[in-house]
């Protein structure tokens, strides 16, 4: 079965100024992506568009995704969405970070997977000001203070401590 991300490049690049509109969801197994913190299939929906040696692709990605806050654990959830602007050539420059056209095919595969798995949130926060758990109890700090004392200071670093009291007025 053909891929829907694989592309007849040799009729885009026949005529430069074409395009073409590319809209489709893929499983996550289609471009190869087995990450736990996304779910569903990923939606493409790019154009192509030819020039004289290349062709530019350019759109959106999107694909729902589940996490927890860095700071309180909360469970968090949402659909990530990835602009994009790549180009595609037929003989890339070694110092050029164009995609390969090969054998007459745009292959829009790896793209898609690297785009993903690079816009996924490696340290979400359930809102910038997240004050998280307390390190002596646990408790969730969001839903109030808990009491604790958590002006307890590390013997071993007294001498530091005692150089910033010195320097505060």
């Amino acid at each position: 079965m053909r891929s829907p991300l694989l592309v007849n490049a040799t009729e885009l690049l026949r005529q430069p100024g074409a395009r073409c509109r590319i809209e489709v969801a893929v499983s996550q197994s289609d471009v190869a992506i087995d990450d736990d913190r996304l779910s569903g299939d990923v939606a493409v929906a790019v154009d192509l568009e030819a020039s004289i040696d290349d062709i530019i692709v350019s759109g959106q990605l999107s694909v729902a995704w589940s996490d927890e806050c860095r700071r309180c654990l909360r469970p968090l959830s949402g659909i990530l969405e990835v602009d994009i602007e790549e180009r595609y050539a037929p003989q890339p420059d070694p110092t050029d970070d164009a995609y390969p056209i090969t054998g007459g095919q745009l292959d829009l595969t790896p793209m898609v997977r690297e785009e993903i798995l690079l816009a996924i949130p490696h340290a979400p926060l359930c809102r910038p000001d997240c004050p998280g758990l307390c390190p002596v109890c646990g408790a969730d700090l969001q839903e109030g203070p808990c009491g604790c004392d958590t002006t307890t200071r590390d013997e071993r670093w007294a001498v530091l401590d005692q150089l910033r009291d010195d320097v505060q007025p």
